[in-house]
């Protein structure tokens, strides 16, 4: 081994840096003035360390493997104990459920209830947003002959989404909820408070016309009100919510804004009576004439 002398070893140590840095800007005037040349050596020093890499590669990805199934257990362990919390919750709501439902039952049989009839409906697809004139609307796609009429509901998988406002031979249009020529009669699902849903153009429809007694509460379910045989009752609309402004505006359970089917049921509503037709008027003119002539 060659011994060096101090003052030796402390020149070499200041010259290190100063070398390093010399040598950089060789390599970059190098690079600079001989691109081919510079290109060539990077990929030789990647052929020279691609086997390497395929080596390191496997017990890194081995050990990556592995913190990856411990991380996965820690997840899957709080999963089963979140989904456990759940599943006893449930069991609680199933018992609630069935006795309201084994009450529900007896009250009825004791009342002599007499069930609603079961709404009629048909399916049809949104072909687009076109409002025509309303901003808030949707064309539906129906085919030939569509039993379909004037002011029958509109609902998607989760809740209300308007009315028919218009028919064709092929299409229909569905004013939405939030339009504002939408007017609603809704209810208060805890208070049982009457109010008007109101649309606004916007994302949100506005509540109106709440009892002083009963204002709404903020998360509350809103549904229809039977008010006027328009629609009918029970049908849900969304939760109530407050603005920064203290308004209380309902925030939809349909998704207005992402509609792609929908179902229009028929409740045998008569609150949106169709324009008559001339046909009709004619029918009606002559039934009359026939009844003033046996008279």
């Amino acid at each position: 081994m060659i011994r060096l002398s101090i003052p030796l070893r402390q020149a070499l140590a200041k010259l290190t840096l100063p070398v390093l840095i010399a040598a950089s800007f060789a390599l970059m005037l190098l690079g600079k003035a001989d691109a081919v040349l510079a290109e060539r050596g990077r990929v030789a020093v990647a052929d020279a360390l691609a086997p390497l890499y395929g080596v390191l590669a496997e017990p890194l990805g081995s050990v990556r493997a592995a913190l990856d199934g411990v991380g996965d257990m820690f997840v899957l362990h709080a999963e089963n104990a979140r989904l456990r919390e759940e599943n006893a919750r449930l069991r609680q709501w199933q018992s609630v459920a069935l006795a309201l439902d084994a009450e529900n039952a007896s009250l009825k049989a004791n009342l002599h209830w007499i069930p609603d009839p079961a709404a009629s409906y048909v399916t049809a697809r949104v072909v687009a947003d076109a409002g025509g004139v309303y901003a808030r609307a949707v064309l539906l796609s129906t085919g030939p002959n569509p039993h379909i009429t004037k002011g029958q509901v509109a609902l998607d998988a989760r809740g209300l989404a308007g009315r028919v406002t218009e028919v064709g031979t092929r299409s229909a249009r569905v004013l939405l909820i939030t339009d504002i020529n939408s007017r609603i009669p809704v209810t208060l699902e805890t208070s049982r408070g009457r109010a008007i849903l109101i649309g606004t153009n916007g994302p949100r429809p506005r509540l109106a016309y709440w009892p002083e007694e009963t204002p709404p509460q903020e998360g509350e379910r809103v549904v229809t009100s039977a008010e006027a045989g328009v629609f009918p009752a029970g049908l849900p609309i969304g939760s109530v919510h407050y603005t920064s402004r203290n308004t209380a505006e309902v925030v939809p359970a349909a998704r207005l804004d992402r509609l792609e089917v929908v179902r229009i049921f028929d409740y045998g509503l008569q609150g949106i009576v169709a324009p008559e037709s001339p046909v009709a008027r004619a029918q009606a003119t002559a039934a009359a004439a026939a009844a003033e002539r046996r008279r």
